[in-house]
């Protein structure tokens, strides 16, 4: 994959940009300060160099001029399947401020369900007035469904299961498919999409036998095997790291989860070279990219022992089509990363325990890599990806990595139970799902990966920490489905950058474990709502994943399945995610093609826009992982639950200082209301502040001023009342400040913390005190622009003048710690 994130004002380094420019998203943000929802983020790749855009440039001339993207019907519907027993919703674009009338036809035609659609408006994602067709109470399974809005007919779709079932496997396949370093043979994938092995030293091939390092390290290393990672020939030791991980803990779910289908995950599923062998062929094919990664680790008695290489790819890009055994370049490995190195590691771990009554051999190597590659970063912990690395392959620069230190660690005590990894787990500040502040999974921040272990897995924790957990998959769970009821078409981002739809389908699989852990419907419904979205309900009625719907991706960004560009190529099989709209449009074609767009529309199905268009190894690995559970709920169902509750009643408002209490009367519901949403605004629109149990809530630490409020309640479906009528409350005199530390280096003995962000939220001017937890054995060496003091393990930051309202103060300090310690200071408070 390839994307590019560059530097403005204090943002980390440029990145290598494809055409050598350095290019930035206006609003750039280092994607791991501390957001209150962050679930995208750019894979930092390009497709080229100036050099390389040349020898593609006679590939872009046989896209003959695409015509503008055609948005399909009016009426947009999941065009793949909705599942018998859950909502069925489509949008329908409309600017008709009046309910609109809907039938539902099978396939002989006849009307079959009636109704009135719910007028939504205009939608800041798409541009698009809508409305909503509710159909969930008709739930008869069957072919060719067609929904008709003002003379408008939706493609036809199904109600059934039948193709998530299908697509769990389908998924799944495209990991053969990327296979590097073996035939992949006609018998398992049919004569149009066989080929040669690639890149196994038979010209013209360099090969992966024996590569050399970049930048000169004394010896050449046997790098065989792995997946290529997307659309180009580079193998990648973060995305390789992820993907096989969710590839096992999509079998390890299994074991722990009760009900979970693990014969549908057993042996002979895939059409594999290994079926047949009795080891679940999920795991047969993510061992071989665990495998990859082992053979990556630089071996005993050279530097950086025990560390892993960043990446194998080409010297040069190459153009496209190009069939991975005619790739003429020579092939090269980068330098060690402590990213890549901790992928290892958490992999590695994970594997040791799910084939440790497999292959005993297989796991014990496992584990010793693992172990071996995390005290290599702990020794090795500033170890990032060069930013200029990226000729011939995609830089994935993350200069951040206590994500991965957590990660790594929760594997690694999950499968030993050493009170050293637990220590490190129960010392890190993501611990307790802490992480999620930042944002779900993506190969950049990788602690919900360690989350969902700890939560899953019998490991010792105690289980206060372990329902601490499970309870932040909730909560970030319920800010996801936030986002999808603010769109028109319901997806849980809340932004659309480079891999979009990766982030959707993980978002789902977020949801997916919520539901796990509680049993709440209404983390089953986003679920299936997410896949809504991909399989067609968006702004283009696009299913992004290719052979499923009437509109299916067909174009994908790859080097072997380029139909469009020599014919005698396949278009891509079925089953593969297509990376999404993504705002930034980082490619010619798509910025000649769909400037100005909308967020949810920036998306092309053409195989030069690969800033919209690639595939890549952590997109469908989510969306294997996504299929596999969606097909496992899916079942008979329960009767669906479209019924909202009441309107909260009776709302009232009262302030006192800087808090404003909040009381309300109970709503009714057919099955029952689970909690009340309540609403704040101070400008034009209401956000979502808490959710309350019972009909009373205090809104605390508020600065003065006047603000609105409304109440809605919710049932266990997760439908929703009418928001109450507002009431207005004017704080006279509000008091507080708020704090927020950014960690900005470390190493092993030490670390710097800067900036310290104070900010006044009341209304008047304060002294202010700031107040954080050492680690153990951690003591502060020096600091700036205030007096801090250490008592114990607290530390206490004080205001060297005082601050005015709505004002920012900074501060930072240096703190040292015991060698191999990665714990950092947490619990910052303030007081004013």
């Amino acid at each position: 994959m390839w994307s590019c994130k560059c530097s403005s004002g204090s943002a980390p380094g440029p990145q290598h940009c494809r055409s050598g420019s350095r290019r930035c998203r206006p609003g750039w943000r280092d994607p791991k300060e501390d957001l209150p929802v962050r679930t995208h983020q750019q894979r930092p790749r390009w497709a080229a160099v100036t050099a390389a855009l040349a020898l593609v440039a006679a590939a872009l001339t046989p896209s003959t001029a695409l015509a503008a993207p055609d948005p399909g019907p009016a009426v947009k519907v999941n065009q793949v399947a909705y599942v018998p027993g859950l909502p069925k919703q489509a949008t329908v674009v409309s600017g008709s401020g009046s309910p609109l009338a809907w039938t539902l036809r099978n396939a002989s035609g006849a009307t079959v369900a009636s109704g009135r659609t719910s007028v939504r408006g205009l939608d800041p994602s798409s541009g698009d007035s809508a409305h909503v067709a509710d159909f969930s109470s008709f739930d008869t399974p069957g072919t060719g469904y067609v929904l008709s809005v003002a003379g408008a007919d939706s493609n036809p779709f199904d109600i059934s299961a039948d193709p998530l079932k299908r697509l769990r496997y389908d998924s799944l396949a495209f990991f053969y498919h990327q296979r590097s370093g073996t035939p992949i043979q006609a018998q398992y994938v049919g004569d149009r999409y066989a080929r040669p092995a690639g890149h196994l030293n038979v010209s013209p091939n360099r090969g992966d036998k024996g590569v050399a390092c970049r930048v000169s390290c004394g010896y050449t290393s046997d790098v065989s095997g792995g997946w290529y990672d997307a659309g180009d020939h580079g193998k990648y030791g973060v995305d390789t790291g992820i993907a096989a991980w969710q590839l096992v803990n999509e079998y390890e779910r299994t074991l722990y989860v009760s009900g979970a289908d693990r014969a549908a995950l057993g042996d002979g599923k895939l059409a594999i070279p290994e079926r047949g062998n009795g080891v679940p062929d999920v795991l047969d094919e993510a061992r071989w990219g665990v495998e990859f990664l082992m053979r990556m680790q630089v071996p005993e008695g050279r530097a950086d022992a025990g560390m892993v290489r960043h990446k194998v790819s080409d010297e040069n890009w190459t153009g496209l089509p190009m069939r991975p055994d005619q790739d003429p370049q020579p092939r090269l490995l980068s330098a060690v990363t402590t990213a890549s190195t901790l992928n290892l590691a958490a992999a590695a771990a994970q594997a040791a325990r799910v084939w440790k009554g497999i292959d005993a051999d297989f796991a014990s190597r496992a584990l010793s890599a693992a172990q071996r590659a995390y005290a290599a970063a702990k020794a090795n912990p500033t170890r990032y990806a060069d930013p200029d690395d990226g000729n011939g392959g995609g830089t994935y620069v993350d200069n951040n990595v206590t994500d991965e230190f957590y990660w790594a660690a929760a594997e690694l005590f999950t499968t030993t139970g050493s009170s050293t990894y637990r220590a490190d787990v129960t010392g890190s500040p993501l611990f307790r799902g802490r992480g999620f502040e930042q944002g779900g999974f993506d190969w950049w921040w990788t602690a919900g990966l360690g989350d969902a272990t700890l939560a899953l897995v019998p490991n010792g924790l105690p289980a206060a920490d372990v329902a601490a957990t499970r309870a932040a998959f909730a909560a970030y769970g319920d800010r996801l489905l936030d986002l999808a009821a603010a769109q028109a078409y319901p997806a849980p981002a809340s932004g659309y950058y480079w891999g979009s739809n990766g982030v959707v389908a993980n978002g789902a699989n977020v949801l997916a474990l919520a539901h796990d852990f509680t049993g709440q419907a209404k983390y089953r419904a986003g679920v299936y709502q997410a896949l809504d979205y991909l399989f067609g309900r968006n702004p283009f009625n696009h299913s992004y994943v290719t052979g499923y719907g009437e509109r299916a991706t067909r174009n994908s960004h790859h080097r072997f399945w380029a139909n469009q560009l020599d014919a005698s190529l396949p278009n891509p099989p079925a089953g593969l995610l297509a990376g999404g709209p993504n705002t930034d449009l980082q490619d010619p074609v798509a910025q000649q093609q769909l400037a100005g767009c909308k967020p949810q529309k920036c998306y092309l199905d053409d195989i030069n826009a690969w800033s919209v268009n690639e595939v890549a190894l952590n997109w469908n690995a989510a969306l294997a992982w996504l299929s596999a559970w969606a097909a496992e709920k899916a079942g008979a169902g329960t009767p669906v639950d479209t019924t909202a509750p009441s309107t909260p009643s009776g709302l009232s408002a009262s302030a006192a200082g800087g808090s404003v209490s909040l009381s309300w009367g109970a709503s009714t519901d057919d099955v029952g209301v689970t909690g009340y949403d309540v609403l704040r605004a101070t400008g034009g629109s209401f956000t979502r502040v808490a959710t309350a149990s019972g009909t009373t809530y205090t809104d605390s630490g508020l600065a003065a001023g006047t603000y609105r409020y409304q109440v809605r309640a919710r049932d266990a479906a997760g439908n929703t009342s009418p928001a109450s009528p507002e009431v207005s409350v004017t704080v006279q005199g509000g008091a507080g400040c708020g704090v927020v530390a950014t960690t900005q280096t470390q190493w092993g003995t030490g670390y710097v913390v800067q900036p310290v962000r104070v900010t006044n939220t009341g209304a008047s001017a304060i002294t202010w005190t700031v107040t954080f937890g050492l680690p153990s054995g951690h003591s502060i060496t020096g600091s700036w622009n205030a007096a801090v003091t250490v008592s114990g393990q607290t530390a206490t930051a004080r205001a060297t003048r005082p601050l005015a309202p709505g004002a920012t103060a900074e501060f930072g300090f240096q703190a040292a710690r015991p060698n191999g310690s990665t714990a950092l200071p947490a619990d910052y408070t303030c007081a004013g």
